[in-house]
């Protein structure tokens, strides 16, 4: 039977690395075949078809009810319930719109939606709205985290922008949005946004600061609701029943069944107070097995559990494994099992609480590398201090207090303290945080990979295993992994998916240059969300040139976010004065060459400029014969201006002037640089209309190979070369559009 649970859980996770989605009679056919296997003693084949065929067809159902490309950037009245928790925003409220309808075409059941200066949004509400819909659809970048993935596991089958809306119908069973927001109007020391992550998993209401914090110090899964909480209150329940029993103060009932009982229960119903995520799920199924295995008095082993909880979350959404989430949390308690079960002789209390927390550290770090995500460096430290913490003195007072909120002054008084702590807490974090920031490994070959799981694993036998010391240099590949060195002559060209702005990363053999830095857009900074990650992925841990075209917030938002990240050597810019003092921008030098690794850059700037989009610094990149040549925002006089420099020459890669907009890539420039292919950065659905279609047709009239960041992603070119980029939307994965 076990055998067989594990061949269906391997079914069921096999989804998450199909490129593509078998065709649909197969995956009807896959069933058919596993039951005619069974009769033959093959049950462990045919339970892993069971898994795909169910795996499959769910991820076909989400798909499906995905919006049409034909709806793709139309406006459409639609109606429906708010679901989950709104995020009430000073700038936007940002809902999901469940049972959407609409009464001239078919929209998917769930959309998530953003209203800019709308008024507040209560879950449960019904809503009628005037939308701007958009297929699903995200950045994407290298090692970066993949939203059209999340967006797929929330089945949710389109975003889009409200313009207008009307309230149909008042809240009905919002009892969690309810609860959030008697939470929010009491005094918890401004701690208001943790104590709501902490009861009820919501952490919309942690600052940047907060979410930074937690990060670095790995204790995000103790404010944002854990297994471990669930475990906690029920096993709290469970003692207080049977310590009750035990001093004879229990009621004349049979005590085992009540306390088995009513633990499974408030787990439950922490669970759903929680909103039920896959830590959640997890926990709930583990609980409720460990305590109907105690309620018929049989011994348990530890991997059953974890095997029928597996199974249990894949079965209810195959989906789940497109999360980080998900392998983390099954990852984490699978390392704890595997560390505790089989040894000789028992630990002492503090020895088994230190050694928890490395080993968990050891055994996720190839889980964290594998899915992009920053390796906390004090986690171990910080969590022996800061698990009991919260699991013993912030979290009691937290749930008691939610629960007597309706009793004057004593549930309020409760989650003040609480509040209290959890900001005692927050100053240590930020604190350590400080001092020892989260590691952001840059990404490594496989076979490197595959080493350091294997040195991780070895470092988790007990103590006198063979080979086991040799675990230590097989992990630390992760740190001191052998790099990649370009040839000379080669430069390499990385074009960030930034939306609607410009990033591009030039390396040689041992400089590295950014041009742009990525947009900012009041508090939405992609230089610090997308760039500086990306440049840590792929390698970079400094920058000799930060070349920034000119001062406009696409382009140059990002700066300050990359420069605090990063080691800056100089800063050039055509727009200097206009830039953060702090960055020390100097000016672009028109005529200005220099030579990295034999690779030659050379400047240009109109000098009759008048505003900024002129004033962009262009950057000429010549690798053995072969030119890009980089413009900014330069419009069409400019563009007349450059064909009288020495940049106007025959030239293979163009990016495109002012991301295609009508007022540039002019016929005249087109013929004289006679690019072969174009490079375009912009964002989906831009409200500016670029590319203009007049545009994209003069490209393609002089026959010349478009590359869109917005269709494909982020764009690699490897200059010097003379051979075609590759695009992140080519690495397939069944859940992105292809291109």
């Amino acid at each position: 039977m076990r055998t067989g649970m594990m061949a269906l859980a391997l079914g069921l996770l096999a989804l998450r690395f199909l490129p593509v989605l078998p065709p649909v009679w197969l995956w009807l056919l896959l069933p058919v075949v596993g039951l005619m296997m069974l009769p033959f003693r093959t049950y462990p084949v045919a339970f892993f078809l069971f898994g795909l065929s169910w795996a499959c067809a769910n991820a076909q159902w989400a798909l499906d009810d995905r919006l049409p490309k034909s709806l793709d950037g139309e406006t459409r009245w639609i109606e429906g319930r708010v679901t989950g928790l709104p995020q009430n925003n000073e700038d936007v409220v940002r809902f999901e719109l469940a049972d959407a309808r609409s009464r001239h075409t078919r929209v998917p059941q769930l959309i998530r939606l953003a209203w800019y200066d709308g008024p507040p949004v209560n879950s449960g509400e019904y809503w009628r709205l005037a939308v701007k819909l958009k297929r699903p659809a995200g950045l994407l970048n290298p090692h970066a985290f993949d939203y059209d993935a999340w967006l797929l596991a929330q089945h949710i089958g389109a975003t889009g922008t409200v313009k207008d809306g009307e309230r149909l119908m008042e809240a009905r069973w919002a009892w969690r949005d309810g609860i959030r927001q008697r939470l929010q109007a009491v005094d918890a020391q401004g701690r208001t946004g943790a104590l709501t992550a902490l009861v009820l998993g919501d952490g919309a209401g942690l600052s940047r600061e907060d979410w930074q914090a937690l990060q670095d110090t790995g204790t995000v899964h103790l404010l944002v609701i854990s297994g471990q909480h669930i475990g906690l209150l029920a096993g709290l329940v469970y003692l207080l029943i049977a310590g009750l029993a035990r001093y004879g103060l229990w009621p004349n009932l049979p005590w085992l069944p009540w306390a088995c009982s009513l633990a499974f229960a408030a787990a439950l119903g922490y669970g759903l107070l929680a909103g039920f995520e896959v830590p959640v799920r997890r926990a709930c199924v583990m609980i409720g097995l460990v305590l109907l295995w105690r309620l018929r008095f049989r011994h348990l082993g530890a991997w059953w559990p974890l095997l029928l909880a597996l199974d249990s979350v894949l079965l209810l959404d195959p989906l789940a494994s497109l999360q980080p989430g998900f392998w983390l949390s099954f990852a984490a308690v699978a390392v704890l099992i595997f560390t505790f079960g089989g040894r000789l002789g028992p630990w002492r209390w503090w020895q088994t609480w230190t050694r928890a927390q490395w080993l968990i550290a050891i055994g996720l770090c190839p889980v964290l590398l594998v899915l992009g995500l920053p390796i906390s460096l004090s986690g171990p430290l910080v969590n022996l201090l800061a698990v009991p913490w919260i699991s013993l003195v912030v979290l009691p007072p937290a749930l008691l207090g939610t629960l007597l909120l309706p009793v004057p002054y004593v549930g309020e008084s409760l989650l003040w303290l609480a509040g209290g702590l959890i900001d005692w807490l927050f100053k240590c974090l930020a604190l350590m945080a400080g001092q020892v920031p989260a590691w952001v490994p840059p990404a490594i070959p496989i076979g490197v990979w595959a080493l350091s799981t294997f040195g991780a694993f070895l470092l988790l036998l007990p103590r006198g295993v063979p080979m086991r010391p040799l675990g230590w240099p097989m992990l630390l590949l992760l740190v001191f992994a052998p790099k990649q060195s370009l040839p000379e002559g080669v430069a390499d060209i990385w074009q960030l998916d930034v939306g609607q702005g410009l990033a591009i990363l030039v390396r040689t053999r041992h400089h590295t240059l950014l041009y742009d830095t990525g947009p900012r857009f009041g508090d939405f900074d992609l230089g610090e969300r997308v760039v500086l990650p990306s440049l840590r992925k792929l390698g970079v841990d400094g920058l000799d040139l930060m070349l920034i075209s000119h001062a406009d917030a696409d382009h140059a938002g990002g700066a300050r976010a990359v420069a605090n990240g990063l080691p800056v050597t100089r800063v050039i810019s055509g727009d200097p004065l206009a830039l953060p003092a702090e960055l020390h921008a100097g000016p672009c030098e028109s005529g200005r060459q220099w030579i990295w690794d034999d690779v030659r850059f050379q400047l240009w700037q109109w000098p009759l400029a008048t505003d900024s989009n002129q004033k962009s610094c262009v950057l000429q990149i010549e690798a053995n014969g072969e030119r890009l040549l980089l413009t900014g925002d330069i419009d069409s006089a400019a563009e007349r201006a450059l064909l009288e420099s020495p940049l106007a020459m025959t030239t293979d890669w163009l990016q495109a002037p002012h991301h295609g907009s009508r007022s540039s890539s002019s016929m005249a420039l087109l013929a004289g640089l006679q690019p072969k292919a174009v490079l375009i950065s912009r964002g989906n659905g831009n409200s500016f209309g670029h590319p203009h279609p007049t545009v994209v047709a003069r490209y393609r009239k002089r026959g010349m190979l478009i590359h869109d960041s917005a269709e494909q992603g982020a764009i690699h070119l490897q200059l010097g070369r003379f051979q075609p980029p590759r695009s992140m939307r080519q690495e397939r994965r069944f859940w992105r559009s292809p291109q």
